[in-house]
């Protein structure tokens, strides 16, 4: 009954959590949506930014997926369904709540293709031993991207980690009204990835999509 009033009057609770503040789960047109005070965390907006992303680079069927940053878990059906992905995909979120709401309300769950990790992502990556063939990067509190995730060291662990001929996605800031950080990134690993920037994604974000060479 809940699902069909919400095509007349969306219903909203709020979520507490400790790293991403007030989260709101909302039911709205027969649909979930996550998001945090200022941003889409999942299943809007961001979704369909994500799957942009995605539609640049081709994906093989087999390949090996990073995901740092998993939310409520929405590129995760676009991935499987609209790009035929059915290798394995390791999804590394920080915030317990948020794997907890991905798990209970979107139904995202560990299994055989899908290996979900509670791990700070800077700490992830500098320990990971493996290799990937696409590497997606959506890590915001709120609409900010952490100043760690822009920095030289953290892009180092992140090249090593790309397979070689691998992809990245990159969702690299909300509004960003000076793109100092993003020209530093590309000029000081332009020898060893070759960038494409996409503006304005979905009227607001910033993408970053690499190849490595």
């Amino acid at each position: 009954m809940k699902k069909l009033l919400s095509h007349l009057l969306p219903f909203t609770k709020e979520i507490p959590s400790k790293i991403n503040g007030t989260l709101e789960l909302t039911l709205m047109n027969g649909k979930k949506v996550l998001d945090s005070q200022n941003a889409n965390y999942s299943y809007g907006s961001l979704q369909k930014l994500l799957t942009y992303g995605l539609s640049q680079i081709d994906i093989p069927t087999d390949s090996q997926i990073l995901l740092l940053g998993l939310g409520g878990g929405s590129i995760l059906q676009p991935l499987r369904e609209e790009f035929n992905h059915k290798g394995k995909i390791t999804a590394i979120e920080i915030d317990k709540v948020i794997i907890k709401i991905a798990k209970n309300e979107f139904d995202v769950t560990d299994n055989s293709n899908l290996e979900i990790i509670c791990d700070n992502a800077q700490h992830y990556v500098n320990h990971c031993k493996k290799q990937f063939e696409i590497i997606i990067i959506d890590l915001f509190i709120d609409n900010k991207v952490p100043e760690p995730f822009y920095e030289d060291e953290f892009w180092k662990k992140i090249i090593e980690l790309i397979r070689p001929k691998g992809k990245v996605v990159f969702n690299a800031g909300i509004n960003l009204k000076e793109n100092t950080k993003i020209k530093h990134l590309q000029a000081s690993f332009k020898s060893q990835i070759e960038f494409i920037q996409f503006n304005n994604v979905q009227g607001t974000n910033t993408l970053l999509i690499g190849k490595k060479k």
